[in-house]
């Protein structure tokens, strides 16, 4: 245990374990209801890029693969492209895929958050893109607007 600051969000889809690690780890499937590709060959030890799907190729978030277990498991480094370099700087990210019945259970837990401020933009983020995953696999279609671009009341 770090002492830092940890998420954890669980949500619960109408879809196979296949089906959500394909949506978490395919380039187009993730810019669809996410705004950005995942872009990675997904073997531990490998990089890892979140690509904005704008056509300018920037990357906002980079990382490594940590372990990746097709389809139930995938932990990953976050970190800003200029703290790449910087370990300390790295938060972690895992993903637990897990049959529910007919259903699937994924559990995000965001670890190693530098501070309370970082939290807060997590515990947003993570739902609004979790929601969107959701709706894509259920609908076929993503939310009609990206949660996280509806300003807050």
């Amino acid at each position: 245990m770090t002492g830092k600051p940890a998420y954890a969000y669980v949500i619960y889809i109408g879809s196979t374990p296949e089906a959500v690690w394909d949506a978490l780890t395919d380039a187009d499937l993730t810019a669809s209801y996410w705004g950005h590709s995942n872009v990675s060959d997904w073997r531990p030890g490998s990089p890892w890029r979140h690509v904005r799907t704008d056509g300018s190729q920037v990357a906002d978030v980079v990382g490594t693969v940590v372990e990746a277990e097709r389809p139930t498991r995938l932990v990953t480094t976050w970190a800003e492209p200029a703290d790449a370099e910087r370990p300390d700087k790295h938060t972690r990210v895992t993903l637990t895929v897990r049959p529910h019945g007919d259903i699937v259970r994924l559990t995000v837990t965001h670890e190693d958050l530098p501070d309370e401020e970082a939290l807060a933009v997590v515990s947003g983020g993570w739902p609004a893109v979790l929601s969107n995953l959701k709706s894509l696999l259920e609908t076929g279609s993503p939310l009609p607007q990206a949660p996280w671009l509806v300003p807050d009341p």
